[in-house]
């Protein structure tokens, strides 16, 4: 278990990098600037001691472990159960079929944990420490002049001070969802279970399944100005009535918003970096964050590292903000177009036709929700024509 060593104190020097906040975003970021150049100096700021809870789905794709795996970090999840099924539904119409790769369902408090335990151990220093505001002098960045670094990472979520400090704006769609902890039912072990909701789209209940007898349920729907949030009697009866008996043993309830990634994706220039939510980087179809962060968080760490091997910090929000759009615009594109094509009338229920009756179209939406794939012509082609009632009868479910 990690623990902070204290304060952050001006007398610590000039670091190379700051990372506000040690969550998946944060510890990546550390993990690729030390895998790319150990020596760096790299200090880790977070509000919270860990372990510490997160509001979350707890989902973990495999993607994420391939890009840990690419900074030296394995084997951090080989003692949970792989998760190889996934089931959808959507009223009258469902799929239940294998995943191409099983992901896992994991705690917050487990897996932050163990990602900042290896950023530690890989040479990041962590002091605790909320950080407020952000100011720039000719050289360096004053972190509520207690800090100073060359670049700073700010991983520190969807309310960012470090984003706030910039004046950067926040994600444009918001969706909010209410995760607890329940029993899991034997008709739900071993699987992750999606129940769409009828109506507005993208909103569903969730359950899944963490190995332990033990499942992540939840409720999540889209923000919208034309109807006021939702509140949490109304998420929990949306749940239980999508998933009976998910809400009546069910504790640890968390809430949370969710910033949605959208078309075209944008970065401030300079010396400062944000990644994971605190860019607005959510899948808006599925709510998942935790590749994006992962993935973003590396590529920022790297860039950071890159930028002050070559004496140009300041140029490192642009070297980013490619980085980033070279791995994610295409996936960006595709997810905002397809959640805009799920909130039609007889979409999301068209989808899941479509991915029972093909397991190629299965294989597609879970990267297009999990990962960072696209929508192939062929795919929509499916949906649309489930959606149009042209589907042969779907054959059975593998």
């Amino acid at each position: 278990m990690t623990t902070s060593t204290g304060g952050p104190s001006r007398t610590d020097g000039l670091w190379d990098l700051a990372i506000v906040g040690a969550g998946p975003a944060g510890s990546a970021a550390a993990l690729g600037a030390l895998a790319a150049r150990p020596a760096t100096r790299v200090v880790l700021l977070d509000r919270a001691d860990f372990p510490r809870d997160k509001a979350c789905g707890d989902g973990i794709a495999p993607h994420v472990l391939d890009v840990l795996a690419e900074v030296g970090v394995s084997g951090v999840l080989d003692d949970w159960m792989p998760v190889r099924r996934l089931h959808l539904r959507h009223q009258d119409a469902s799929v239940d079929r294998s995943m191409r790769r099983p992901a896992y369902v994991v705690p917050r408090t487990v897996f932050d944990s163990r990602l900042l335990d290896a950023a530690v151990q890989a040479g990041a220093v962590l002091r605790r420490h909320r950080v407020r505001r952000l100011r720039a002098e000719s050289d360096r960045l004053i972190i509520d002049d207690v800090a100073e670094a060359k670049v700073v990472i700010g991983a520190d979520g969807a309310y960012s001070a470090v984003r706030n400090s910039l004046g950067w704006p926040a994600s444009g769609r918001r969706a909010l969802a209410l995760r607890g902890y329940a029993p899991t039912p034997s008709d739900r072990a071993g699987q992750q279970v999606i129940a769409f909701a009828g109506g507005q789209q993208p909103a569903y209940a969730w359950s899944f399944d963490r190995g332990d007898g033990v499942s992540n349920v939840g409720y999540g729907e889209l923000l919208t100005s034309r109807r006021p949030p939702p509140g949490r009697r109304y998420i929990l009866q949306r749940l239980e009535h999508l998933l009976p008996g998910s809400v009546r043993d069910a504790g640890d309830w968390l809430g949370h918003h969710l910033p949605l990634s959208s078309w075209r994706w944008r970065h401030p220039t300079g010396r400062v970096l944000l990644a994971g939510d605190a860019v607005g980087l959510i899948n808006p179809l599925t709510g998942e964050g935790i590749y994006h962060a992962v993935a973003t968080g590396v590529s920022a760490g790297q860039v950071a590292v890159a930028a002050l091997g070559e004496n140009d910090a300041a140029g490192a929000g642009a070297q980013y903000r490619d980085s980033v759009r070279c791995m994610l615009g295409s996936h960006l594109r595709h997810t905002t177009a397809a959640a805009r094509l799920v909130s039609l009338p007889g979409m999301a229920g068209a989808g899941v036709r479509a991915a029972g009756h093909e397991q190629r179209v299965f294989d597609d939406l879970v990267e297009l929700g999990l990962g960072r794939g696209t929508l192939p012509p062929s795919t929509v082609a499916a949906v649309l024509a489930a959606r149009a009632g042209s589907l042969a009868p779907s054959p059975r479910s593998p």
